[in-house]
């Protein structure tokens, strides 16, 4: 395995999450390096394990984080941690090197013989859906195939079976494209951009810009052209490939076709595949599917191929997941929905009324979009968590009753009693879980474990 650092250079790995941890773990097949590791946190929750691993660290917690800073000539950020923030700036501004753990992947790929074909995906919304179909049909073609990055794997931890992938697939979110400069890609999209992380961006062109930074060295860029954002990225660059809902115009496009009563999957004039082949439902997951095929033929995948792989994806948990049906009423966990743009998808998507179970740490959204789609898909919404107060004040003239609950189980309860026979109860906060719940996973858990209480109360 063959470092990238100078070993005259002392090296600092700030954010002690995760990424954090396998940036250390990789970081040890080099002795010869100087290391010290920081977190912005006084009580780290996993430091006594991380110095007992990593016996040769020094650790900084806490206000002594910024004594780190001003030692480093390389600082490896964790993805929370913003470019914006000062002491990062100074350190750059004193010629320090600021760099995420996806730039250590990607110099380490330049320095191959035999590079695998790295394929980047990024997006408001579908991004760990997208990536994990991308993975299935490079699988499924015969590449031995990594997924990784934002989807939960970082990207280092597969370094030392670098020399056998033929493929790696990276779910990017923007925090990791900050601080990444010499990723080349082999093809890369932007999948959508809708408000988020508007807690750390100044702007929505602000965050569209870190999402853009994908196409900064990529050979085969995808876009979204039925995506104001995505399909301006397109508008920049010369045969971009695409994808959308809309019938193909030529053939570098995906879109959908009619052929007398089926809708069809279409590259150009050719059709591939019939919609309703696809197990996942919902016009989103069409254009997800979409995406991914656009990803995989442009690095020679042949179509047929990865259509066959698509008809064998299931989806993911906590997008839009069955979790019961009771009395006709049937529950969805769309936990991972921490967005509003992933919620008024999740809405379009199902076939029936809705009773929308939404709220928690908004991150300075905008919430009124929410509005007009629960005006046509929904029965009732069920507020909770620390920003139900803006949400309701944003959807005010959506039409259906709103209601607050205190807790996930009174939530449930107030949903069964609103919903109709046929509808669906839809857990898709369009919000954070962090104010309530450990994170999105765990949300889910409290809801399904209330759902079948519920369930259980009415039998």
């Amino acid at each position: 395995m063959q470092t990238v650092f100078n070993p005259q250079q002392i090296i600092l790995v700030l954010g002690l999450g995760e990424t954090g941890s396998s940036v250390l773990r990789w970081l040890q097949h080099f002795p010869e390096l100087t290391v010290l590791a920081a977190d912005t946190r006084e009580q780290t929750p996993q430091l006594e394990r991380l110095q007992m691993t990593f016996k040769e660290v020094v650790f900084y917690c806490g206000e002594a984080h910024l004594e780190a800073i001003k030692k480093a000539d390389i600082i490896i950020t964790s993805p929370g941690i913003a470019q914006s923030y000062q002491p990062l700036r100074d350190a750059k501004q004193r010629g320090a090197s600021v760099m995420g753990d996806v730039e250590i992947f990607a110099r380490v790929i330049a320095t191959l013989p035999h590079k695998p074909i790295v394929i980047g995906i990024t997006g408001s919304n579908g991004k760990s859906t997208v990536t994990t179909m991308v993975g299935e049909i490079l699988k499924h073609a015969g590449y031995n195939t990594a997924v990784i990055g934002n989807i939960g794997t970082p990207v280092l931890a597969v370094m030392s079976e670098i020399d056998a992938l033929e493929a790696c697939v990276i779910e990017l979110s923007s925090f990791q494209l900050e601080s990444t400069d010499n990723l080349w890609l082999d093809a890369a999209t932007v999948l959508n951009i809708s408000e988020d992380h508007l807690d750390r961006y100044s702007s929505m062109g602000d965050y569209a810009s870190a999402k853009e930074r994908i196409f900064k060295h990529c050979k085969h860029p995808v876009v979204n052209r039925e995506d104001s954002y995505s399909a301006a990225m397109g508008h920049k660059i010369s045969a971009a490939h695409s994808f959308g809902l809309n019938p193909p115009a030529n053939h570098l496009q995906w879109g959908v076709t009619q052929n007398q009563d089926d809708a069809w999957i279409s590259l150009g004039s050719t059709r591939y595949l019939k919609v309703n082949k696809l197990p996942l439902a919902g016009s989103h997951n069409v254009a997800n599917a979409m995406a991914a095929l656009a990803l995989t033929t442009a690095v020679g995948v042949d179509p047929t191929q990865a259509c066959e792989a698509l008809m064998k994806f299931k989806g993911l948990p906590h997008r839009v997941e069955w979790v019961a049906t009771h009395q006709q009423i049937t529950f969805y966990d769309d936990s991972k929905g921490t967005n509003v743009g992933a919620t008024v998808a999740a809405l379009k998507g199902l076939s029936q009324k809705v009773v929308l179970i939404a709220g928690g740490e908004g991150k300075g959204q905008d919430f009124t979009p929410l509005g007009p789609a629960l005006k046509t898909y929904g029965r009732a919404l069920v507020l909770i968590g620390r920003d139900a107060p803006f949400i309701e004040q944003a959807t005010q003239h959506c039409g259906i009753p709103v209601v607050h609950a205190k807790d996930m189980k009174e939530a449930v309860v107030q949903s069964v009693a609103l919903a109709k026979e046929g509808d669906a109860v839809l857990l898709s906060p369009a919000c954070a879980s962090f104010d309530m719940f450990d994170h999105y996973e765990h949300r889910a858990q409290v809801f399904i474990q209330s759902v079948k209480e519920v369930i259980g109360e009415k039998v």
